[in-house]
């Protein structure tokens, strides 16, 4: 080995990187499904070993030259492994860990945003590293990764892209437009809305995965002020609707097919905007959120009447106990909605990243996974 040239050392290192950065996003993943906070001294000891690993394999990396022509491909995956090293490190602490009460909700949240800024660097390299882009799909899609990247059309746009944030930075959204859309015609959209004080930037992420490979448009708005408009005027409606109708203006949507969803504040403004009149959305799915009081004085749970609702709550929820959840799924229900209501024995006030492939069967049987041997065993 130590006689390898330095092309030969590149490529040996770079297949050590790679699997410990992707190793190390799906333990971030993994420790965000599992948060609670009696487990996060657990949790914090899981993560240390992928992040000394992807330590290690950084600087190796780091320390090679490249071949002529890969000098990019270098900057650009140590630029992917910056944040996630980053955010590891606001996971895991140091070994002696740290205290939750003091400061690890603060760590936790930064680190979940980095961990998503992780995600952004690392999506472009998708068509130059396979296991990057077998990382971005559902394993039943990944055997034809030329499927999901064919040849770009000049007339048709895909891919990520952003919307313009209004006045004060906040306000805009981010869109997933899949590489195979070819806008021949009309695809579901999933609106996805994030919890209190996140961005649409970043939950994006929450779902991508799934609209790949299953061809669904994904939008993610980002709310007007630090949260949704749950106390006083209503801010973020109109703004919610205006994306919606720009996003099917531009490309093919299925006006039957358009789900709105949630996490936390996102869940409860999924209802609370979502029912309001005139808005656009055929189904809701909010996750551990809970029924606004103001669905009760605005008439949004007559118009809940006949409506598809898909609700998720956590029996470990710290935030809102998932007895709120029952009273809610109960309101619903007698207030005539079709309601299919999913209470999750182990999940704590954290997104259920599993739970989008049942979401999508419930919301529209076409976007189901296909039957693999993966699927049915």
């Amino acid at each position: 080995m130590s006689g390898a040239g330095p092309e030969e050392r590149f490529f040996r290192e770079l297949g050590r990187l790679g699997p410990a950065l992707l190793q190390a996003l799906e333990g971030l993943e993994w420790v965000q499904r599992r948060l609670h906070p009696p487990d996060l001294p657990r949790l914090q000891a899981a993560l240390r070993p992928p992040a000394s690993d992807l330590a290690g394999a950084r600087e190796a990396f780091a320390a090679v030259a490249a071949p002529e022509g890969l000098e990019g491909l270098q900057r650009d995956l140590l630029a992917a492994v910056a944040p996630a090293e980053k955010a590891l490190s606001l996971f895991a602490g140091n070994a002696g860990g740290f205290d939750p009460r003091a400061e690890g909700v603060a760590r936790i949240l930064a680190g979940m945003k980095i961990h998503c800024r992780a995600q952004e660097a690392l999506y472009p390299l998708r068509i130059a590293l396979p296991p990057v882009s077998r990382f971005f799909v559902e394993a039943p899609f990944r055997a034809d990764l030329a499927a999901l990247d064919p040849e770009p059309r000049e007339d048709v746009l895909v891919g990520l892209q952003r919307g313009r944030d209004a006045e004060g930075g906040r306000g805009g959204f981010s869109l997933y437009v899949p590489e195979s859309y070819d806008g021949r015609r009309a695809w579901p959209l999933v609106v996805a809305l994030h919890g209190g004080s996140g961005d649409g930037r970043d939950f994006l992420w929450s779902w991508l995965r799934e609209a790949r490979g299953r061809r669904f448009l994904l939008l993610a708005p980002t709310s007007r002020g630090p949260t949704w408009s749950l106390h006083g005027p209503d801010h973020d409606a109109a703004a919610l609707a205006a994306m919606v109708r720009a996003v099917c203006e531009r490309w093919q949507v299925d006006p039957h097919r358009i789900l709105l969803t949630g996490l936390s504040d996102g869940a409860t403004y999924t209802l609370l905007g979502g029912l309001r009149e005139d808005m656009p959305f055929t189904a809701f799915a909010p996750v551990s959120g809970v029924l606004h009081p103001m669905n009760f004085a605005n008439g949004n749970l007559e118009r809940a009447a006949g409506r598809r609702i898909y609700l998720v709550h956590g029996a470990l929820d710290w935030m809102f106990p998932v007895q709120i959840a029952r009273v809610a799924r109960d309101e619903l229900e007698k207030a005539g909605a079709d309601v299919v209501f999913r209470e999750i024995d182990d999940l704590s006030h954290t997104y259920p990243r599993e739970e989008n492939d049942r979401i999508l069967e419930w919301f529209d049987p076409g976007l189901a996974l296909p039957r693999t041997p993966e699927t049915t065993h």
